[in-house]
């Protein structure tokens, strides 16, 4: 049951093979042998599990489920769970019990899926490598002396080693799809506005994308059905009918399953930067898609190489924004001494954040002043309309994007650590999609020096989710990437 899909738990489930009770009991106990080793939760929510667990025993008894009941999941520590610790892999919130369900938890519990616990990830959901969090680092399954990826890491490696088949996360450069390339699964963040913000604590609000992590697209397309919807306590949540994101997943009809699709390489993908063990596995998955059926043809994103400065400007702005209402007051940590509120303030904050954050809110507050505005900020953003531009008039030429995940595999953990600007390098493949609001997906595609594995990333047009998960299926069915498990 450990390394079983999501089809075959809910068979599993609906044929009496195994109760929500016992699966959940089955989850919670790997945890708690594997997780002092890998640090992938902060939270483990054994009694909340169970008793979820047990109300989906009913449900499934009366006839009453649908596909995600009694299924187990984990919860990225920045989405607010009611009556559950809700740290965001900080110290400011380290005491923080939410009083009140994030949209997305929200769904996923009335679905009835068993939330097993909180994630580990980078503090504020600010890092690529997993190893800003208050409560240290999460371990890469695959080696535990390298990093999982970031900021979702803790969901990522948490469904790596099967201590949860399904996991959420956020992307706002890529913190979902990184993460799932360094640690050989599947993730997508879909179009911005599909899935609700509403009680996921904000990093950047016009980046911020709650995503699902799985083993294999099939597994993302039931969650992500199940996570997306329209909440009108979220201001940039998008009213559109409800999707099954699992429609274009079926068998293959016959040996070229993909025939007509048009996958465009954007040549600033493939310049230098990228690692070699990267680009073979890279060329070889491309060589794939040919034989199911796919065209690949060249294009161009000429403004891609601006993606890092204009996110690094923008995303800051907004997070000093963001980030100023934790000030010691209302909730989270307080000071312990202070001769003025002045001073609890600044002391609180000095205490409460870590080196990365206190480096973004000073980004942020500085692009921002009066003065600096007009001359980064507003630049910032007018490359990002150039950069959305340049992906449609990709998309005239093609149907899907295809590049590397990322330009190397999971590096060791404290390698990039005093070097911010390489660190920040790490998402150059993922950045430019959330600048443009656009859906994108990573999934295995083979194992670079190390045995450590490599993702393709796979970018679609405004609400083509369902377009990339089933294409991402057809190559997993033709390859077995996806079912490779660490040791």
């Amino acid at each position: 049951m450990i390394h079983a899909s999501l089809t075959e738990l809910r068979a599993a489930l609906d044929a009496k093979r195994i109760s929500s009770v016992e699966l959940a009991t089955l989850f919670l106990d790997r945890i708690e042998q594997q997780n002092p080793a890998l640090n992938a939760f902060i939270t483990v929510n054994r009694d909340g599990a169970l008793a979820a667990a047990r109300a989906a025993d009913a449900r499934i008894a009366a006839g009453n489920a649908g596909p995600l009941t009694g299924i187990p999941l984990a919860h990225k520590d920045v989405f607010c769970t009611e009556g559950v610790l809700t740290t965001c892999g900080s110290k400011m919130l380290s005491n923080f019990v939410s009083p009140y369900d994030a949209h997305v938890v929200a769904l996923l519990k009335a679905a009835g899926a068993v939330n097993l616990g909180k994630t580990n990830m980078d503090e504020f959901a600010m890092g690529s490598s997993n190893e800003n969090s208050h409560y240290g680092p999460v371990k890469n399954p695959w080696d535990a002396t390298r990093i999982p990826g970031g900021s979702s890491g803790g969901s990522a490696a948490a469904v790596a080693a099967r201590l949860a088949p399904i996991a959420t996360g956020t992307d706002t450069g890529g913190s979902v799809r990184q993460p799932a390339g360094h640690t050989g699964i599947t993730g997508i963040k879909p179009t911005y506005g599909v899935v609700s913000r509403y009680g996921m604590i904000a990093y950047a609000s016009s980046l911020d994308q709650g995503g699902a992590f799985g083993a294999s697209a099939a597994d993302c397309a039931q969650l992500l059905t199940a996570m997306a919807g329209f909440d009108a306590r979220d201001s940039t949540s998008l009213e559109r009918p409800a999707e099954d994101y699992a429609r274009e997943i079926a068998a293959p009809a016959n040996d070229k399953p993909l025939a007509g699709l048009r996958i465009g390489l954007p040549r600033e993908f493939f310049a230098e930067g990228m690692a070699e063990d990267v680009r073979t596995a890279v060329d070889a998955a491309l060589d794939e898609y040919r034989k199911l059926g796919a065209t690949t043809v060249e294009v161009s994103l000429p403004n891609a190489k601006l993606a890092i400065p204009a996110y690094y400007v923008i995303a800051p702005a907004e997070a000093s924004s963001n980030l100023s209402r934790f000030d010691g007051v209302r909730y989270g940590h307080r000071a312990a001494e202070y001769r003025d509120l002045a001073e609890m303030y600044a002391k609180s904050r000095a205490e409460g954040f870590g080196a990365e954050v206190k480096r973004r809110i000073l980004v942020g507050t500085y692009v921002l002043s009066h003065g600096y505005y007009d001359a980064y900020y507003l630049q910032a953003q007018k490359l990002r309309r150039l950069i959305a531009q340049d992906f449609q008039a990709a998309f005239a030429q093609c149907d899907v994007i295809a590049g590397p995940t990322s330009p190397t595999t999971a590096w060791a953990i404290g390698e990039k650590a005093d070097d911010p600007v390489q660190m920040y390098l790490s998402d150059i493949y993922t950045i430019a999609v959330n600048l443009a609001g656009l859906p994108g997906l990573s999934h295995p595609c083979g194992f670079g020096g190390g045995n450590l594995p490599v993702g393709l990333q796979l970018i679609g047009d405004y609400f083509s989710e369902a377009r990339l998960l089933g294409t991402a299926h057809q190559y997993q069915q033709a390859t077995d990437w996806h079912l490779r498990r660490p040791a």
